[in-house]
């Protein structure tokens, strides 16, 4: 079983190296005794003197470890795209959730479970995103104005979590086959611009919670925009990402 693991390994690493991934360099972020391994890109031509919108992604349950690269699987190609590099350059952030934690703060185990309806204390893994976000936006290379978060399946519930727990943070946000609070959608629904996606065959996290979400931000005065993907399960993230205007979307919205 080890040496299958470790080959598998080998085979990830060296799957994720062909696609220029690596130029999303290794960093960790310690606070205390916790650490969180993280993978950043920095802007193409990258100048000292001039400031970058930033945009965190919140990988799915599957990526979870401590390799520092598995959460490269979804989504980092799409930021290194040459067109997305030159037309909407900024700094990306991949962090990895530990293997025994999630992002979200779930009632259960179950994913199709609701969130609890009230703020308590984040998960180790997000608590410590919340604290390097709130570090790094400080940097004078950083554009306050154009902070972004995206993520899928447990991601795009964390990042329905993160919205209310730094509402005023983020610029926009592309949650992907996610779930969330609906109750503490009127936190953040009317202010921060948010693209909703999710496959209407999901059978892992149901279509009805993206739905059930959106009808929220609505009631609560926001005006969410939602793409739902007719015969497609839950790798709905494929059909986001093949969205042409979704950097778009994302980069045309600022605080």
């Amino acid at each position: 079983m080890k040496y299958f693991t470790l080959l598998f390994c080998l085979s990830l690493i060296n799957n994720l190296n062909s696609q220029n991934l690596e130029l999303y360099e290794k960093e960790t972020f310690i606070f205390k005794k916790d650490t969180l391994h993280y993978r950043i890109l920095k802007p193409l031509n990258y100048d000292h003197n001039k400031q970058y919108p930033v945009h965190l992604f919140l990988h799915g349950a599957g990526e979870r470890g401590n390799d520092n690269i598995s959460q490269l699987m979804h989504g980092g190609k799409l930021f290194l795209k040459k067109e997305n590099r030159e037309k909407y350059n900024s700094w990306v952030i991949f962090p990895q959730c530990s293997e025994n934690d999630r992002w979200p703060s779930l009632k259960s185990d179950t994913w199709n479970k609701i969130f609890n309806n009230k703020i308590t204390k984040p998960n180790k893994s997000l608590g410590l995103v919340i604290k390097l976000m709130d570090e790094f936006i400080e940097k004078k290379q950083v554009d306050k104005q154009k902070i972004y978060v995206g993520g899928l399946s447990m991601g795009g519930m964390g990042t329905f979590e993160i919205l209310y727990r730094r509402p005023n943070m983020f610029a926009a946000a592309t949650p992907i086959c996610g779930n969330g609070s609906k109750k503490l959608a009127s936190l953040y629904a009317e202010k921060v611009p948010i693209w909703i996606f999710h496959g209407s065959d999901d059978k892992v996290v149901s279509p009805k919670h993206s739905l059930e979400i959106a009808k929220a931000i609505i009631v609560s005065g926001g005006s969410p925009k939602m793409t739902l993907y007719e015969k497609t399960g839950h790798d709905s993230w494929t059909n986001a990402f093949a969205e042409k205007d979704f950097i778009k979307w994302v980069h045309s919205k600022s605080k």
